[in-house]
């Protein structure tokens, strides 16, 4: 019996200043039922302004991209970096419907190329939100062992990756 497997074509595009809302309104809605579940006010992107969006797009040290998963804005991802050769990436979203996809590990894929130089990568997630947890480890990236309670119902962990 033959399984018909759709392969979703993903890639990165730069974004610029006039990206900015339709970034924000994506981050809203991504981050939405983390907030409403979570009910981390202070650090959830849902509750950020459009002028962090923006301030994220022109980075020096790094910036936002656009996730695009056949041909369609699926999500976004920013990356920075701390020195020449280690990168950060934060936030990273794909929005609710493309979820489950693939999407982000080709996206995570995608930014660890376009940055060679790179000798290790961080992030941090919701330990409760196991599956972003596997995601990562899946992507090679483990625990720190920095963890940061921010509330009773949320713990930020650490992920570090390196090459």
């Amino acid at each position: 019996m033959i399984k018909w497997v759709r392969v979703v074509e993903v890639w990165l595009k730069r974004a610029t200043d006039n990206d900015a809302e339709l970034i924000f309104d994506m981050q809203v809605e991504a981050f939405m039922p983390l907030l409403n579940k979570y009910e981390d006010y202070d650090t959830n992107p849902a509750n950020e302004t459009i002028d962090k969006v923006l301030m994220r797009i022109n980075r020096r040290d790094g910036g936002f991209y656009k996730i695009m998963a056949d041909n369609k804005l699926a999500g976004a991802i920013c990356v920075f970096w701390k020195e020449d050769v280690k990168f950060w990436i934060s936030p990273m979203f794909i929005l609710p419907a493309y979820q489950g996809k693939g999407i982000a590990q080709k996206a995570i894929k995608l930014i660890e190329e376009i940055f060679p130089q790179a000798s290790s990568w961080e992030l941090a997630t919701v330990l409760e939100e196991t599956k972003n947890c596997y995601l990562y480890e899946k992507m090679g990236y483990y625990e720190t062992g920095e963890k940061k309670k921010i509330n009773d119902k949320t713990t930020v962990v650490f992920y570090k990756k390196v090459l």
